[in-house]
Formats: structure tokens, sequence, C-alpha cells
């Protein structure tokens, strides 16, 4: 019994801190759910979501959700994953159907937070739980990592290695683990599996988003469905080039992060 009670202990403290890291994701989201709901202004409503998204992180820095540092990897993922969209959004992968002024090339500005929100999770995930790396292949996994990200761009004209980038990921992972604190207990889980978990939360985020109008696939312009489970997949690939920007970035201003295998 006591060790069920532990057990039960454990898991509500993990569900909090979880919920710490997922402040920001969830508050944006939130923000976004109810610029859907506005009755109709003089103002677009993506420009809103770019205010607030501003207002947000302006927020989250002041109140400690993020450091200096963490702040500049929310940056650079943010531009990345601009870049991503603009890119993804002129292939036709999906589209931002209202009107704003601060579209550039079908893209609202604010589709960048998207990522940066998946950044900030990571850095705060990294303080929260007290993330250590062993056995972590550096240079091989942003090797893949930056694969995975040029994979999703030249699919549209050649063949699709989604799978076998998945495979190498796997192999520069193959003995890599993440060492985690919840309370007063150290757990650690393989590297490649916390991308697979992360992947499927992001997964099920994105049916989220996509209901409240964040952005549409082809698919959803007539009326919201479901997020193709392919996208599972997608995230669960894509959550390893957040990683590596932000291991990289903690590496070069001297952040505790891991140590080889």
């Amino acid at each position: 019994m006591h060790t069920f009670f532990s057990g039960v202990g454990q898991l509500a403290r993990f569900t909090v801190l979880q919920a710490r890291c997922c402040a920001y994701a969830v508050a944006l989201l939130g923000g976004i759910a109810v610029s859907r709901a506005l009755p109709e202004l003089p103002v677009a409503r993506y420009d809103l979501v770019l205010v607030y998204g501003l207002l947000l992180t302006w927020a989250a820095r002041r109140l400690g959700w993020e450091s200096r540092r963490d702040t500049m990897v929310i940056v650079v993922c943010h531009v990345v994953g601009l870049l991503f969209e603009l890119i993804k959004v002129r292939l036709g992968s999906w589209s931002y159907p209202e009107d704003a002024v601060t579209k550039i090339a079908g893209v609202p500005l604010y589709g960048g937070f998207m990522y940066a929100a998946v950044a900030g999770y990571v850095c705060r995930a990294w303080h929260l739980f007290e993330l250590r790396f062993t056995g972590y292949r550096a240079a091989a996994t942003a090797v893949v990592a930056a694969a995975v990200y040029v994979n999703f761009f030249t699919h549209h004209w050649l063949p699709d290695l989604r799978w076998p980038l998945a495979a190498a990921m796997v192999a520069v992972t193959a003995g890599a683990w993440v060492g985690f604190t919840v309370g007063r207990r150290r757990y650690r889980m393989p590297l490649a599996v916390s991308f697979v978990l992360i992947g499927f939360f992001l997964w099920v985020a994105e049916n989220a988003a996509t209901y409240v109008g964040a952005w549409s696939y082809p698919h959803q312009l007539d009326g919201w469905e479901p997020v193709a489970l392919t996208k599972f997949g997608a995230w669960a690939l894509l959550i390893s080039v957040t990683f590596v920007l932000a291991e990289r970035m903690k590496a070069a201003t001297g952040t505790p992060r891991a140590t080889g295998g």
C-alpha cells in the first residue's frame, strides 16, 4: 500500500512539473482560442495574436519562467520555425486563411510562436526536471536532425526519407539516456523514447491548435477534422531539431548538459 501511494504521489509531482513546463504553450493556445470567440474587431485576429504572443513572451521573462539563455534559444527556434512556415505554406502543406496586416507570403508573424512554445517547453523541462544526458553523441545527432529539417522541404520534389531518417535517429541516439528528477528521486529513459512521447503530445496539441483556428490543413478548410496520425511521426522527428538547437546553445553558454558515452 505504501508503494502504491508513493507511486501516486510521484505521478502527481510529475504531472505538476509537466504542467509548469507547458504553461507558456497552454497560455498561447488559450489566447488563440479566445481570439476566435471575440466579436468582429477592426484589428485582424492574427495581428491580435501576434501582439498577445509578444506580451506573453515578455511576461514569461518577467515571471522568471525563462532565463536569458532560454530566451535566446526560444528566439532562434522562433526564427527557424518561421522559415519552416514560409516554405511549407508556399508548398501548400497548410494555410492561414484569414487576412492580416502582419502576414508575409501567406504566413502571419505569430506562426513562429508555435515553435517558440515547443522550445519554451524544452527549456523549462531542462530546469524543472534537472535534465542530464549520458551517452549523447552531439555531432551525429545534430547531423541527423539537420537532415530531418531539410527532408521536410525536399520530400516535395525528392523521395521522402522520413523512415530512413527515423532509423538513423534511433541509431545515433542508441545508448543515449535522459535523466530527470521528480521529487527526491532520479529516473531515466532512452532519449529516443522521449522524442516519441513529446511527439505524441505535440500531435495532440496540434489537433487542439487547428480546432481553434491557429492554422488549417487542406482537409480542414471546409470544417475541422482530426490531424492525420502521420503527423505524430513528423513531430517525433521534428522535436529532435528543437532539442539539438537547445543543447548546442546551452553548450555554447556553458550550461551543464550532457556527457558522452
